[in-house]
């Protein structure tokens, strides 16, 4: 049985080789082996601001890290703390939209609804929050998950890295309850 607790900052090195190792199998067939390790470099990683805002959240099964994944009250839509730079005011749950942000789920525990039990924990604490709306930034393999969560798609993006690749990313949004 999957159980879900908030993430800590001793979580981080693993949670670090959890994304890659998720970003590298499960982004097979949707982005190039450069594409993935650019963005592993300089997109995909732990939020430590979503930890410390007790936001973020880990599956574990057996004692083992199935996934992780979590929401945010701020406006960055996605990014780990090596794309931060400057201050991350506040939404307004009254008229923005929660974030939706970092899912990643090891390859083992795959298609097993570890990203579902997550994205349930996030919704739950973003609607006590007082959010009606949730949005998030899809990977390409993430996407399905997320479509059939009842997000619906709102736009598609090139996340520009400084390698001068490009990372194709989903807009993707849902009120609170949908889903």
């Amino acid at each position: 049985m999957v159980s879900i607790r908030r993430a800590t900052e001793a979580d981080v090195p693993v949670l670090k080789e959890l994304i890659a190792l998720s970003a590298r199998e499960l982004s097979r067939g949707f982005y190039s082996d450069a594409q993935t390790e650019s963005a592993i470099l300089y997109v995909f990683g732990p939020d430590s601001r979503l930890i410390a805002d007790g936001t973020y959240f880990v599956a574990e099964e057996d004692g083992r890290l199935a996934g992780c994944g979590g929401w945010s009250r701020r406006r960055t839509l996605y990014g780990g703390d090596q794309t931060k730079s400057g201050d991350e005011p506040l939404l307004d749950p009254a008229t923005e939209a929660a974030k939706i942000r970092a899912f990643f789920v090891h390859p083992d525990f795959a298609r097993r609804g570890v990203g579902s039990r997550l994205l349930d924990a996030c919704a739950a604490a973003a609607r006590a929050a007082g959010f009606r709306r949730l949005e998030l930034a899809a990977t390409l393999p993430g996407v399905p998950l997320y479509a059939a969560r009842g997000f619906v798609e709102r736009e598609r993006l090139e996340v520009p890295m400084p390698d001068g690749r490009t990372l194709p990313i989903v807009r993707m949004d849902r009120g609170v309850d949908a889903g």
